[in-house]
């Protein structure tokens, strides 16, 4: 049923349980995964006093620390990559900077993913869950058509 399950993971217990459940789900329809980390990039501050050259190095730094981070989740993520293949699954990776709705939605457009295993933050139960699903799961709810599994974890 699903060729290929999406499991945006941001390196937390919450994207541990998510995957999981992706792994179950594809033993029993024998997908591929693909992991995606979104690093969120830091955002520019004000910078209307600084000369240009000030602008540009402080933009450069920024663009320098988002690298860095993505660079030190390689090895977190891959771990994860390793538990999949340790499953008999076939996995990949994707680490990228920028907003984790947009990437994940661009990852649901450029590959062929038939279902989303996500982890949300909310806690809350009932009715209100739905009406306050975090952003980022309600912006991936809303605007894709392909399943969407979100996990609740207890402690993330």
């Amino acid at each position: 049923m699903y060729n290929t399950i999406l499991v945006p993971h941001a390196g937390t217990e919450g994207g541990d349980e998510a995957l999981k459940h992706a792994l179950f789900a594809a033993k029993a329809s024998s997908s591929k995964i693909i992991l995606l980390h979104v690093v969120e990039e830091i955002q520019h501050p004000p910078s209307f006093a600084l000369s240009s050259s000030e602008r540009e190095r402080l933009f450069a730094d920024i663009r320098n620390a988002n690298e860095e981070i993505r660079k030190e989740m390689i090895p977190e993520m891959e771990k994860r990559v390793k538990t999949c293949k340790e499953n008999g699954i076939q996995a990949s990776l994707e680490i990228v900077i920028g907003s984790a709705a947009e990437e994940i939605l661009k990852t649901i457009e450029k590959q062929p993913v038939n279902l989303v295993v996500m982890s949300k933050r909310r806690k809350l139960k009932g009715l209100k869950s739905l009406l306050t699903l975090g952003s980022v799961s309600r912006k991936i709810v809303e605007n894709t058509s392909c399943p969407v599994l979100l996990v609740g974890v207890e402690n993330d």
